[in-house]
Protein backbone atom coordinates (compact mmCIF):
# COMPACT_ATOMS: atom_id res chain seq x y z
CA UNK A 1 0.00 0.00 0.00
CA UNK A 2 1.53 3.35 -0.67
CA UNK A 3 2.02 6.03 1.93
CA UNK A 4 -0.39 8.86 1.23
CA UNK A 5 -3.45 5.65 1.14
CA UNK A 6 -2.16 4.14 3.99
CA UNK A 7 -2.33 7.53 5.81
CA UNK A 8 -6.11 8.32 4.67
CA UNK A 9 -6.92 5.03 5.91
CA UNK A 10 -5.62 5.69 9.30
CA UNK A 11 -7.33 8.94 9.30
CA UNK A 12 -10.63 7.46 8.01
CA UNK A 13 -10.16 4.94 11.37
CA UNK A 14 -9.22 7.55 13.71
CA UNK A 15 -11.96 9.73 12.69
CA UNK A 16 -14.42 6.93 12.78
CA UNK A 17 -13.45 6.17 16.47
CA UNK A 18 -13.99 9.26 17.53
CA UNK A 19 -16.94 9.80 16.45
CA UNK A 20 -17.91 6.57 18.35
CA UNK A 21 -20.02 7.50 21.59
CA UNK A 22 -18.69 5.73 25.04
CA UNK A 23 -19.63 2.16 25.81
CA UNK A 24 -22.07 2.41 28.96
CA UNK A 25 -24.65 -0.54 29.24
CA UNK A 26 -27.84 -0.72 28.01
CA UNK A 27 -31.17 -1.01 30.90
CA UNK A 28 -31.23 -4.87 28.84
CA UNK A 29 -28.18 -5.57 29.52
CA UNK A 30 -28.10 -8.47 32.08
CA UNK A 31 -25.12 -7.84 33.88
CA UNK A 32 -26.19 -4.00 34.37
CA UNK A 33 -29.75 -4.97 35.80
CA UNK A 34 -28.02 -7.85 37.96
CA UNK A 35 -25.48 -5.25 39.22
CA UNK A 36 -27.96 -2.61 40.09
CA UNK A 37 -30.48 -4.82 42.18
CA UNK A 38 -27.39 -6.59 43.96
CA UNK A 39 -25.88 -3.39 44.52
CA UNK A 40 -29.14 -2.00 46.53
CA UNK A 41 -29.83 -5.22 47.93
CA UNK A 42 -26.62 -5.57 49.72
CA UNK A 43 -26.99 -2.20 50.94
CA UNK A 44 -30.33 -2.62 52.46
CA UNK A 45 -29.05 -5.65 54.05
CA UNK A 46 -26.56 -4.09 56.38
CA UNK A 47 -28.32 -0.93 57.24
CA UNK A 48 -27.84 0.37 60.94
CA UNK A 49 -29.70 0.21 63.34
CA UNK A 50 -30.73 -3.46 61.50
CA UNK A 51 -34.51 -2.93 59.62
CA UNK A 52 -37.35 -5.47 60.88
CA UNK A 53 -39.10 -4.89 57.32
CA UNK A 54 -36.55 -4.34 54.76
CA UNK A 55 -38.26 -5.65 51.25
CA UNK A 56 -36.27 -7.45 48.80
CA UNK A 57 -35.91 -5.27 45.38
CA UNK A 58 -36.36 -6.76 41.54
CA UNK A 59 -36.07 -5.32 38.55
CA UNK A 60 -38.77 -3.40 36.43
CA UNK A 61 -38.31 -2.69 32.99
CA UNK A 62 -41.04 -0.15 33.00
CA UNK A 63 -38.96 1.93 35.50
CA UNK A 64 -35.93 1.84 33.43
CA UNK A 65 -37.23 2.79 30.55
CA UNK A 66 -38.41 5.80 32.48
CA UNK A 67 -35.52 6.17 33.96
CA UNK A 68 -33.73 6.25 30.50
CA UNK A 69 -35.72 8.65 28.66
CA UNK A 70 -34.81 11.38 31.74
CA UNK A 71 -31.21 10.52 31.61
CA UNK A 72 -31.15 10.83 27.40
CA UNK A 73 -32.29 14.67 28.54
CA UNK A 74 -28.48 15.31 30.37
CA UNK A 75 -30.48 17.30 32.82
CA UNK A 76 -29.36 16.94 36.46
CA UNK A 77 -32.81 17.65 37.16
CA UNK A 78 -35.30 15.34 38.83
CA UNK A 79 -38.20 14.24 36.66
CA UNK A 80 -40.45 16.70 36.29
CA UNK A 81 -43.33 13.89 35.66
CA UNK A 82 -42.98 11.99 38.33
CA UNK A 83 -45.55 13.55 40.15
CA UNK A 84 -48.15 12.87 37.09
CA UNK A 85 -50.45 9.87 37.42
CA UNK A 86 -49.17 6.67 35.37
CA UNK A 87 -47.25 9.64 33.46
CA UNK A 88 -43.76 7.23 34.48
CA UNK A 89 -45.48 3.64 34.72
CA UNK A 90 -48.39 2.24 33.54
CA UNK A 91 -49.04 1.11 36.95
CA UNK A 92 -46.85 2.60 39.63
CA UNK A 93 -48.36 5.89 40.91
CA UNK A 94 -45.76 6.73 43.29
CA UNK A 95 -42.19 6.42 41.82
CA UNK A 96 -39.40 7.80 43.58
CA UNK A 97 -35.88 8.94 41.92
CA UNK A 98 -32.38 9.22 42.59
CA UNK A 99 -29.33 10.65 40.28
CA UNK A 100 -26.22 10.48 39.50
CA UNK A 101 -23.42 12.20 37.11
CA UNK A 102 -19.60 12.20 36.53
CA UNK A 103 -17.20 10.97 33.74
CA UNK A 104 -17.92 8.33 31.91
CA UNK A 105 -14.55 6.48 32.12
CA UNK A 106 -14.80 6.98 35.96
CA UNK A 107 -18.78 5.45 36.57
CA UNK A 108 -19.44 1.77 37.98
CA UNK A 109 -22.51 1.27 38.77
CA UNK A 110 -21.17 0.38 42.64
CA UNK A 111 -19.73 3.31 43.03
CA UNK A 112 -22.53 5.63 41.85
CA UNK A 113 -25.02 3.82 43.95
CA UNK A 114 -22.16 3.63 47.04
CA UNK A 115 -22.34 7.47 46.43
CA UNK A 116 -25.84 7.95 47.49
CA UNK A 117 -25.59 4.93 50.32
CA UNK A 118 -22.29 7.08 52.03
CA UNK A 119 -25.08 9.84 52.65
CA UNK A 120 -25.83 7.95 55.71
CA UNK A 121 -23.05 9.95 57.58
CA UNK A 122 -25.24 12.82 57.49
CA UNK A 123 -28.49 10.62 58.46
CA UNK A 124 -29.16 10.72 62.00
CA UNK A 125 -32.14 7.40 62.33
CA UNK A 126 -33.13 8.35 65.88
CA UNK A 127 -34.35 12.06 65.46
CA UNK A 128 -34.76 11.27 61.51
CA UNK A 129 -32.84 14.40 60.85
CA UNK A 130 -30.05 15.34 58.05
CA UNK A 131 -27.40 17.38 58.65
CA UNK A 132 -26.83 17.98 54.60
CA UNK A 133 -28.62 15.82 51.75
CA UNK A 134 -29.40 12.73 52.28
CA UNK A 135 -32.39 11.91 50.66
CA UNK A 136 -30.30 9.70 48.04
CA UNK A 137 -29.51 7.35 50.77
CA UNK A 138 -33.29 7.42 52.43
CA UNK A 139 -34.53 6.36 49.09
CA UNK A 140 -31.73 3.61 48.67
CA UNK A 141 -33.00 2.01 51.79
CA UNK A 142 -36.83 2.64 52.04
CA UNK A 143 -38.33 0.15 53.32
CA UNK A 144 -41.01 -0.13 51.04
CA UNK A 145 -39.66 0.63 47.80
CA UNK A 146 -39.25 -3.41 45.92
CA UNK A 147 -39.27 -2.22 42.41
CA UNK A 148 -36.09 -0.15 40.86
CA UNK A 149 -35.59 0.45 37.10
CA UNK A 150 -31.88 1.71 36.72
CA UNK A 151 -30.48 3.40 33.03
CA UNK A 152 -27.21 5.11 32.46
CA UNK A 153 -26.46 7.69 29.25
CA UNK A 154 -23.27 9.26 28.05
CA UNK A 155 -23.96 13.55 27.45
CA UNK A 156 -21.52 15.47 26.25
CA UNK A 157 -22.32 17.48 29.27
CA UNK A 158 -24.47 17.54 32.45
CA UNK A 159 -24.02 18.71 35.79
CA UNK A 160 -20.90 21.09 34.49
CA UNK A 161 -19.34 17.73 33.41
CA UNK A 162 -17.82 17.24 30.45
CA UNK A 163 -18.16 13.81 28.47
CA UNK A 164 -20.50 12.58 31.17
CA UNK A 165 -22.47 9.29 32.54
CA UNK A 166 -25.47 10.52 33.61
CA UNK A 167 -26.80 7.60 36.05
CA UNK A 168 -30.59 7.50 37.03
CA UNK A 169 -32.66 4.89 38.95
CA UNK A 170 -36.30 5.41 39.74
CA UNK A 171 -38.05 3.19 42.83
CA UNK A 172 -41.76 2.17 43.64
CA UNK A 173 -43.24 2.68 45.60
CA UNK A 174 -41.34 6.01 46.35
CA UNK A 175 -39.69 6.60 49.70
CA UNK A 176 -38.83 10.20 51.56
CA UNK A 177 -41.85 10.63 53.03
CA UNK A 178 -41.92 12.17 56.21
CA UNK A 179 -40.82 9.23 58.65
CA UNK A 180 -37.69 6.97 59.33
CA UNK A 181 -37.02 4.81 56.43
CA UNK A 182 -37.68 1.63 57.93
CA UNK A 183 -39.25 -0.10 61.06
CA UNK A 184 -35.66 -0.76 63.78
CA UNK A 185 -35.86 -4.48 65.14
CA UNK A 186 -34.40 -8.17 64.33
CA UNK A 187 -34.26 -8.38 60.46
CA UNK A 188 -37.23 -9.76 58.79
CA UNK A 189 -39.05 -10.34 62.22
CA UNK A 190 -42.07 -7.39 60.66
CA UNK A 191 -42.36 -9.13 57.12
CA UNK A 192 -45.47 -9.06 55.34
CA UNK A 193 -47.44 -12.18 55.76
CA UNK A 194 -46.17 -15.33 53.18
CA UNK A 195 -42.98 -13.28 52.54
CA UNK A 196 -39.83 -15.28 52.81
CA UNK A 197 -36.44 -14.03 54.38
CA UNK A 198 -33.24 -13.50 51.80
CA UNK A 199 -30.20 -11.96 52.94
CA UNK A 200 -32.10 -10.16 56.01
CA UNK A 201 -34.68 -8.45 53.13
CA UNK A 202 -38.24 -9.59 53.34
Amino acid sequence: MRPCVALLALWLVLRAAAGQLPSLPSIRNKAFIKECVQVHNDFRSQVQPPASNMRYMTWDAALARTARAWARKCRFEHNIYLGEEHQCHPNFTSIGENLWAGSHQAFTVASAIKSWYDEVKFYTFAVQKCTQVCGHYTQVVWDHSYKIGCAVTYCKEVAGIPNAANFVCNYSPSGNSPRQPYIEGKSCSNCEKGDTCENKLC
